[in-house]
């Protein structure tokens, strides 16, 4: 890495350190977070197949070891108000203060939920005790859904939401034009910023595909020497991309606060290099 100057090395650690990661419900997963700070906070993604109790029963595991946990209650998963009634009991149990509300992946809803605004305004009804809650954003764009109708889902769900966290993006320059766009537009929400963790190659090739970052693909093929980066090894890592980031002229008249680190659940790998980053940032 080439010598970064004073603002930008402070910028990417603070971004670094303010950052936690996403883990998938899968059995056993909870007995790998070893590498992990046990106050550390983590994310619980909702999967269309596991539903939402998956994603409640590996929060309770990960809180049981001290960690700070964020679930996501994807909206197309919940199947209606008397469901969301017992996942609120379940999330004042827990003592959960923060969630995240994305639409959800299923091509259908398992009720009445068929999207995130849907859900939003059935939780303010519901008069929880949840204190913080995320929408998702797409600064690339979403595989069926075109840029105005997401800009005007992100507009009129703000008034709903504290946070927002944005899908991944390997383009700095428009990632950072989308968080400076969104300020304009009045939309001033915290943002946590998706980045890849340190992951095998295929594995975030085939994942960006079918999440639809492919402008982020092609901006990639078109930038031989940040391709080259890519491709060279069989994991990768995001070191330039922060960098890249950091480095976005405008980046101090934005909202990011840090990130969301999409780890595809390697962990290990993952906080292995974001603290040999950190530490080199020093």
């Amino acid at each position: 890495m080439n010598k970064l100057s004073e603002a930008v090395s402070k910028r990417m650690r603070k971004d670094l350190e303010n950052a936690y990661m996403e883990i998938i419900p899968v059995p056993g997963i909870e007995e790998k977070l070893g590498t992990l700070q046990k106050n550390m906070h983590v994310a619980v993604t909702c999967s269309p197949t596991k539903g939402v109790d998956a994603t409640l029963e590996l929060t309770e595991k990960l809180i049981t070891q001290g960690f700070q946990v964020t679930p996501h209650i994807s909206a197309k998963c919940v199947k209606g108000e008397k469901h969301l009634e017992t996942i609120i009991k379940k999330l004042d149990t827990l003592s959960i203060k923060s969630i995240f509300v994305p639409g959800g992946d299923g091509p259908e809803p398992m009720g009445k939920f068929s999207n995130a605004y849907d859900l939003l305004k059935a939780l303010k009804k519901s008069g929880h005790n949840i204190e913080k809650i995320g929408i998702a954003a797409h600064p690339e764009g979403h595989p069926d859904i075109n840029k105005k109708i997401l800009m005007e889902a992100l507009e009129k769900k703000k008034d709903l939401a504290d946070f927002i966290v944005t899908q991944m993006c390997f383009d700095p320059t428009a990632l950072g034009d989308w968080l400076v766009r969104i300020n304009k537009q009045g939309i001033y929400l915290p943002v946590w910023v998706g980045l890849p963790g340190a992951i095998e190659r295929g594995r975030l090739v085939r994942t960006s595909l079918r999440i639809g970052v492919g402008d982020s693909l092609r901006f990639l093929r078109k930038k031989t020497q940040v391709a080259a980066e890519l491709m060279k090894s069989s994991v990768y890592t995001p070191e330039k991309l922060v960098t890249g980031i950091s480095n976005y002229k405008d980046i101090t008249d934005t909202n990011l606060v840090g990130y969301h680190i999409f780890c595809f659940n390697q962990i290990e790998k993952t906080e292995k290099w974001r603290s040999k980053m950190i530490a080199s940032l020093k």
